[in-house]
């Protein structure tokens, strides 16, 4: 088995040692290099060229959405999640916008955080509750336009991506509305698709729980799905 190579970027050596640790635990995934700022992860990604880079946001002389932004205009294949403690708007919408895979939290439960990182190496998109809330609340909102970024984001979580317990069936019917509403022919048969796989994937489910493959199902979909990290350890 090939182990999933991973750079590790933040600017706190106690982080940066946490998350070498943590992720030595597990036979498939493989920390590379290591990275205080920006301006080092581009070089530590030119030189080992890994799947994943676990960016932090803020840090000196480059920051996380800076060097995400020049991964992608070097056409690195690496696929960018972000761990940081900032869940506020001004903090999420410019790190997708970059084009981060994903968007996680440093509370994150560290099962978790491994689900995502190996999903993230497959290019999927891993948000933590808290994000994903956020994102939908600007959904929701008329006085906000969603950039083509964050639909996308959110169109890969309405597929399943993310666990229906963080979109559920009311949230994604909410975007396949909002979506209708822009009077767009082609937006509206995506609507449409949207609606007929979430009808889909509930009865699939329904299915897995009476069969007892419904767990297993749900975290083929993947990542960052849980409403609360109660009873689970943390790490920060």
């Amino acid at each position: 088995m090939t182990a999933i190579r991973i750079v590790v970027v933040d600017d706190h050596p106690v982080v940066r040692d946490g998350l070498v640790g943590m992720l030595a635990g597990q036979p498939d995934l493989q920390v590379v290099a290591q990275a205080a700022n920006g301006r080092e992860a581009l070089l530590q990604v030119e030189r080992h060229d890994p799947d994943v880079v676990l960016m932090d946001l803020r840090m000196p002389e480059m920051d996380g959405v800076s060097a995400i932004t020049q991964l992608r205009e070097r056409g690195h294949r690496a696929n960018v999640l972000v761990l940081t403690t900032y869940d506020r708007d001004e903090d999420i919408v410019p790190a997708i916008e970059a084009g981060a895979t994903g968007y996680l939290l440093k509370d994150t439960p560290r099962e978790e955080l491994f689900r995502a990182v190996r999903a993230a190496s497959r290019g999927e998109s891993a948000l933590t509750p808290a994000v994903a809330a956020r994102l939908m609340g600007r959904m929701r909102n008329p006085a906000q336009d969603l950039s083509p970024r964050e639909i996308e984001v959110l169109e890969l979580a309405a597929r399943g991506v993310v666990q229906a317990s963080v979109l559920d069936r009311e949230r994604v019917r909410v975007y396949a509305m909002s979506v209708e509403r822009s009077g767009d022919p082609r937006e509206r048969e995506r609507a449409g698709a949207l609606a007929v796989h979430q009808r889909g994937r509930g009865q699939r489910h329904g299915r897995g729980r009476e069969s007892g493959t419904g767990h297993q199902s749900r975290s083929r979909n993947v990542v960052m799905a849980r409403e609360t990290s109660a009873g689970c350890s943390t790490w920060g």
